[in-house]
């Protein structure tokens, strides 16, 4: 499974080298993971803004993805979903994972119709992404100024053609309800 994240180079390209993330990766802060390459280009600006220049494909087990799917509580109250605030406030305390989910974006970055998952990982979650469930880390910031720039000169059938690919995750899972805000 590939997520993209976007850091500062100083974090991401040793991450790059050693395939893994290093010591000065925080383990003790929350991390945003991002199935949605175009979404990653809307957080980002296409890899340029301040902090977030380098631009990386991080593959991690399904295992590990589901894991923090099965952990994770929504980002923000849902009636009909939680109880009350009260019981979605205290889930939220307890979670290792966080789902969010926004609107996912064209090649414009402009927002479409349906949404996207952020999955946010916290405590014990950060750690096993970070030394268990990453497989590989690649460097994809030369295909992000790629893409930007075709889709600047209009061409966006070339644009298009090198997305990465990316299929709808299969959430049919009854144990998954409860991320379906």
């Amino acid at each position: 499974m590939t997520l993209h994240q976007a850091y500062s180079p100083e974090l991401g390209l040793p991450a790059v080298r050693a395939r893994r993330f290093a010591a000065a990766w925080k383990r003790d802060r929350m991390t945003w993971i991002k199935p949605s390459f175009l979404w990653t280009m809307y957080r980002c600006g296409w890899g340029a803004k301040e902090g977030q220049e380098t631009v990386l494909a991080v593959e991690i087990t399904r295992d590990g993805f589901e894991w923090a799917l099965r952990n994770a509580c929504l980002s923000s109250y849902v009636r009909g979903v939680h109880p009350d605030r009260a019981a979605w406030q205290r889930q939220l305390k307890r979670a290792p994972a966080r789902v969010q989910w926004d609107p996912e974006r064209d090649l414009h970055l402009q927002p479409l119709p349906y949404r996207s998952l952020q999955l946010g990982l916290s405590g014990e979650a950060v750690r096993r992404y970070a030394d268990e469930w990453t497989v590989a880390i690649r460097d994809v910031t030369p295909l992000a100024h790629e893409i930007h720039g075709l889709v600047r000169s209009g061409d966006l059938d070339s644009a298009t053609r090198l997305l990465p690919p990316e299929r709808p995750y299969p959430a049919g899972d009854a144990s998954l309800a409860h991320l379906m805000g």
